[in-house]
């Protein structure tokens, strides 16, 4: 029997195979020389680097505080009586001793006439009594008459003064009662709503006695409040010699507004208590600022900073630099070996932009103040150089010098 022809199989797929294999084991290879490939180590971070020294600042803490008018006067009335007239706009600013209301004044003009006749009466009887002494002190020295005519003499003469007396008494008083009726404005200042209109009946009693309230604007008062840990503290500083209060009787104040800008007329701290609030656990407060353009008014929130507190000798280091951990806060420093590594420290306040150190830095430590969030505690780090911010400032060339050199070069790139 014949047997079938079968064609032969190409030899082409083992040769597909070991070309394969080849290409992997080269590739193995280029991985195991390339280092990029093994995944190497990662560039040093570069990082900003201060040496804190300790130096001398000023304390300046801002606290929230409202306005209130220097005095805020309540107008009443001191003597019954229909209210004729009111003389001033509501609102408006007056004068000390200003005429704001009249009252009706004639039953105290006639109640002073009334006095003044008693006042003649009483003159009257005191010229009759001592014309009656002279004469029976005369007869009394000649035994003319008893020692009782004498005594009863000497008694009209001495009830007569006493009249007298009384009378003058009623007289000032019906005056003074006459001079109420005109009420002045005890205090300059802007005057508010009326509380009572023309035609009522208005007397010193507590219920109709008020007439108006005027508020002197003129200086302002600033009501504030700081807790009771920065008075604890500042006390304890200021008894060690750590703290200084320039000036010995009153500290400055400035006063600044909600948007940040500052009030143009510095103030000064009048009134700080000397207990603390059991409910707020703060201690209460005053600072005084002129008002002569009445830009301020009562009832604004503004912020105070006190001024005149000087720390001695202490280290302030920027705020990016203080971190937080589980532990508290810490900051990096950079060892003698060039390696980061952790230091715990103890904040005080914030001035401004950087964070007072209390504990836990001493003069010379190098502390990582920029690129922090590139520190591993332990890992090697590259101290940068100074920037330009820290470095002594250059002077500031015109626009046209500045661009001249940038054109130079330009020109000398073209002609090469």
């Amino acid at each position: 029997m014949m047997r079938a022809i079968v064609p032969a199989r190409p030899r082409v797929l083992p040769v597909l195979r070991v070309m394969f294999l080849l290409s992997v084991l080269s590739a193995c290879g280029k991985q195991e020389q390339d280092p990029k490939a093994q995944g190497a180590a990662p560039p040093v971070p570069e990082v900003g680097v201060t040496a804190v020294q300790p130096r001398d600042v000023a304390v300046e803490n801002e606290y929230a505080g409202r306005t209130a008018g220097f005095r805020e006067v309540e107008v009443r009335a001191r003597v019954t009586g229909i209210l004729q007239k009111r003389t001033y706009l509501e609102g408006q600013r007056v004068k000390a001793g200003d005429v704001l209301f009249q009252i009706d004044p004639a039953p105290f003009a006639v109640a002073l006439a009334r006095a003044q006749a008693r006042l003649q009466d009483g003159e009257a009887q005191l010229r009759q009594a001592e014309r009656d002494w002279a004469r029976v002190s005369a007869l009394y020295g000649e035994n003319a008459i008893s020692a009782r005519e004498r005594d009863t003499s000497q008694s009209n003469l001495d009830l007569a003064r006493a009249n007298l007396a009384g009378a003058k008494a009623d007289v000032e008083a019906a005056r003074i009662d006459l001079g109420y009726t005109r009420v002045e404005a005890p205090v300059s200042g802007v005057t508010s709503l009326e509380v009572r209109s023309e035609g009522s009946l208005v007397g010193p009693g507590a219920a109709d006695s008020l007439l108006t309230r005027i508020t002197q604007l003129d200086p302002l008062y600033v009501n504030f409040s700081y807790p009771d840990a920065d008075a604890l503290r500042q006390r304890a500083l200021l008894a060690s010699g750590k703290l200084t209060m320039a000036g010995e009787e009153r500290l400055a104040a400035e006063l600044r507004f909600g948007d940040g800008s500052v009030y143009g007329h510095e103030g000064y701290i009048s009134f700080t208590d000397s207990t603390i609030d059991p409910a707020t656990g703060t201690v209460r407060a005053r600072a005084v600022f002129p008002n002569r353009e009445a830009s301020l008014l009562p009832g604004q929130f503004v912020r105070i900073v006190p001024k005149g507190l000087t720390r001695k000798g202490v280290i302030v280091i920027p705020q990016a630099a203080v971190m937080q951990g589980p532990q508290g806060t810490f900051v990096y420093l950079v060892g003698e070996d060039d390696k980061a590594k952790i230091q715990p420290v103890t904040t005080g306040s914030t001035l401004q932009s950087e964070w007072l150190i209390e504990e836990g830095l001493k003069p010379g430590d190098r502390v990582i103040v920029d690129g922090v969030i590139k520190v591993r505690p332990g890992s090697p780090v590259k101290v940068a150089a100074p920037a330009a911010g820290n470095a002594p400032s250059a002077p500031v060339q015109p626009e046209s010098e500045r661009e001249q050199p940038l054109r130079s070069a330009g020109a000398r790139e073209a002609t090469a």
